[in-house]
């Protein structure tokens, strides 16, 4: 039996992180079946062995060269057998019943195709920096999506290296509907290799934005 749900998680040296992000995955209280699907983009540090730690309980997709993170969650996403996807980033991790409050949404809401849950800000000791609304302060993470809408789209634009969520959400939004759940399930590590920190490569992708282009 094909799994309900698929979780992409993208992972880039990501060894400092990984090991949380995949418990957190592997200790949901869902019903249903599940499956967590990594994508190795290319590691230059320990990634490798970190999720070797982790067994058959995930699969691992390898990136021969660092594609950038759109183009590894479109492999993720071809990869996933789930109808449902959503994605978890690795130096992020998940309340227990992440995906059972999703999934139950989703399913008892025929109203929306797809649902965001809030989330918490933490620092790298896992300290909570602020709650945050994800319709005021969006992030591409800890949103459930019915995969055959987001194959409907073409997924994610390879060539949006940052900004790849906006893109992709601004095409979403105008054919599909996007539930709020206002439970923070979600936990978004700061941290000084953040990619949305490297404010040069931000601005070039928000002016593509703006301006239209792609």
């Amino acid at each position: 039996m094909n799994p309900h749900l698929s979780i992409l998680v993208p992972a880039y040296n990501a060894e400092k992180y990984i090991g949380r992000c995949l418990r957190s995955l592997s200790s949901q209280t869902f019903d249903g079946k599940y499956e967590i699907v990594v994508v190795n983009d290319a590691s230059e540090d320990r990634t490798e062995y970190a999720l070797s730690q982790f067994g058959d309980s995930i699969q691992v997709l390898t990136n021969k060269s660092n594609l950038g993170l759109p183009a590894s969650l479109n492999l993720a996403m071809d990869a996933a057998q789930g109808e449902l996807i959503v994605r978890v980033d690795s130096d992020d991790y998940v309340n227990k019943y992440f995906l059972t409050f999703l999934y139950e949404f989703l399913v008892r809401n025929g109203e929306y195709d797809a649902v965001a849950s809030d989330y918490y800000q933490v620092d790298e000791q896992e300290n909570v920096i602020c709650r945050s609304d994800s319709r005021e302060d969006p992030i591409g993470c800890g949103i459930l999506f019915r995969k055959s809408h987001v194959k409907k789209l073409g997924g994610y634009n390879k060539d949006f290296l940052r900004h790849e969520d906006k893109e992709f959400m601004l095409r979403f939004s105008q054919r599909y509907t996007l539930g709020h759940l206002k439970v923070p399930l979600y936990r978004y590590r700061r941290h000084d290799k953040n990619m949305t920190l490297d404010s040069d490569l931000m601005r070039l992708y928000e002016s593509k934005l703006e301006s239209g282009s792609s």
